[in-house]
């Protein structure tokens, strides 16, 4: 949705795809044309090249935008697209490859000067590896994904003990959201912030900073609250990680948007910042970037790639007043960020001075389990840090989603606080420090009262793979009295689901695992089964000691919230 309203305003005729469970979804609606890539595993939709470039040339569309996530940091993607004799909207396939790889970024870094987190330069291949490194570096240990970010395929590993599942783990989750199994070793900083520097570069060799976010509030490292500028960042230090970013880009080839993430720690000497990695494509949190230098990013990517110069120096670039970002997810906050997928059955966006919404829903939308928990972005802008604070909690207040439990909560304790008003907050601050006990966590979300029927009705068809929406009404008979058919209590859809020896699923997902086996001894917190819901692998703890009495799950098995998964005695 972000990229068609920028093309929109160009007058830029725009495609969308789509897999079988998003044909409603808002952005097949909203584009002049849409097309049906496959099934709902990305494996079959967006991740699949040829089917993406078979309906780009079947539509006539000239340029490809790779969007955010799936195959936006995929060189082979990029490289696909331009031999196929169209555009692309990013940066070059070999900018992407050398920085898209986190070890060979991490070398590029060092040609520039820029120092990294000290980790290994080249994938492991065996968990053994993760021990060997722990001897030099200490514990605990950084296992990431050496394709992707975004906190998928990441294990912190604290113990030898712990270095086989994590591994196992972690290139599962790597391959399904990166298509790609490697992973890489760093040293874990126990308490830094996360600070990233937006880049953009034109064809023309021309590359400039566009200032920092603070995107420190996080959990299982993946960002929940960003901010543009950092609390925790002054002029001289952003000069400092703005020239590094530019430095690493020009030693990279880079033109297009991209952001260079560091890790900055309180050292004896004073601050340090060290690079962690490239994104090369433009950020879920570019939107407080764009409200504090008055830029559109995505508009100067799809210039850049039309052969445009960036018609502005360094010294053109302001940064004025302050804006946060907070990703509104489908997940429970008062249950450690629990998933949650679903049907949105009532939503309404906040308004007024300096709001922002970002999002891809409408009342009714689903949120599936088999892609990412985002749900909108609420982006608000103050002339001061204060006022953007105070904004926020104004805007969250008003914003409405039912059908689904949401992070909003999360939302309105953190920027309420003393801590966050401060500034003072690391990485590990949400998962360590936060008590999330506070939040109410409903026996069911909420959902809207009262549907009224509408004899206007829309459908949507696909003729020979292309989508069209169909608009018609229907002529409703008075006398005839309609009710909603009840769904059934998945709860207690099992004999014993509702009994203490019953354990049950959290949420709706994929069995990746089963960790025991019937007759196994087991106690309360045991790790029983993985459970795999919105990119994203969730241990399921034991509830009791026992016995396990009988598994009613296996590896492949797609689950309901309240599933019966195994009977512990």
């Amino acid at each position: 949705m972000r990229i068609f309203r920028a093309c929109k305003e160009m007058g830029i005729a725009t495609v969308a795809v789509y897999s079988e469970v998003d044909r409603d979804a808002l952005h097949t609606n909203y584009a002049d044309e849409a097309y049906l890539l496959g099934e709902t595993a990305p494996s079959e939709s967006y991740l699949n090249i040829g089917k993406i470039i078979q309906v780009a040339k079947r539509s006539g569309a000239s340029a490809v935008h790779p969007g955010y996530g799936f195959l936006a940091e995929n060189g082979g993607f990029a490289q696909a697209v331009i031999d196929a004799g169209l555009i692309w909207i990013g940066p070059p396939p070999n900018a992407i490859a050398a920085m898209g790889d986190k070890v060979s970024a991490r070398k590029v870094a060092a040609e520039a000067g820029v120092s990294s987190v000290p980790g290994t330069s080249s994938p492991i291949s065996r968990p053994d590896e993760i021990e060997k490194f722990a001897a030099e570096f200490g514990w605990p240990v950084a296992l990431k994904a050496a394709h992707g970010g975004g906190g998928r395929g990441f294990r912190v590993v604290a113990k030898p003990e712990e270095a086989a599942q994590a591994f196992e783990g972690a290139g599962r989750e790597a391959q399904m959201a990166f298509g790609n199994p490697e992973l890489y070793l760093e040293r874990y900083l126990e308490n830094p912030r996360h600070v990233e520097v937006q880049i953009i570069g034109d064809t023309h060799g021309n590359v400039i900073h566009l200032g920092e976010r603070d995107c420190s509030l996080q959990r299982r490292h993946q960002k929940l609250v960003e901010e543009s500028p950092s609390p925790a960042v002054d002029d001289d230090l952003r000069q400092q990680m703005g020239s590094a970013a530019v430095a690493v880009a020009k030693a990279a080839g880079y033109f297009s948007a991209g952001t260079v993430e560091f890790l900055l720690e309180d050292s004896p000497e004073g601050q340090r910042f060290w690079f962690l990695e490239m994104n090369t494509r433009l950020q879920v949190e570019h939107p407080v970037t764009e409200l504090v230098t008055g830029m559109d990013l995505a508009k100067m990517m799809i210039r850049v790639a039309a052969g445009e110069p960036l018609g502005m120096q360094q010294a053109d670039v302001k940064l004025t007043g302050h804006a946060i970002e907070c990703r509104i997810n489908a997940e429970n906050p008062a249950k450690n960020f629990m998933p949650s997928p679903g049907t949105i059955s009532g939503y309404r966006e906040p308004g007024g001075p300096g709001t922002r919404v970002d999002a891809g829903v409408v009342p009714g939308a689903e949120i599936p389990q088999a892609y990412d928990s985002l749900i909108a972005k609420l982006i608000c802008y103050g002339a001061d840090r204060d006022e953007a604070i105070a904004r926020s909690l104004r805007a969250l207040d008003e914003f409405t989603i039912e059908g689904l439990r949401t992070t909003i909560p999360f939302h309105k304790l953190a920027l309420a606080s003393d801590w966050f008003r401060s500034g003072k907050f690391s990485t590990k601050t949400v998962e360590a420090d936060l008590d999330l006990s506070v939040l109410k966590d409903d026996a069911s979300p909420a959902t809207s009262k009262g549907s009224a029927a509408n004899i206007q009705r829309q459908s949507v068809v696909e003729l020979d793979g292309k989508r069209f929406s169909v608009t018609y009404r229907e002529k409703l008979d008075p006398s005839i009295r309609r009710t909603k058919p009840k769904p059934p209590d998945l709860s207690r859809s099992s004999k014993g689901a509702a009994g203490a020896e019953s354990l049950t699923a959290p949420m709706q997902g994929t069995i990746v695992k089963t960790l025991v086996e019937q007759g196994a001894e087991v106690k309360s917190g045991d790790a029983i089964v993985v459970l795999e819901a919105m990119k994203m692998e969730n241990l399921i703890l034991c509830h009791q000691d026992g016995t396990v009495k009988e598994m009613k799950v296996k590896a492949g098995d797609t689950v309901s919230s309240g599933a019966l998964l195994a009977v512990i005695e």
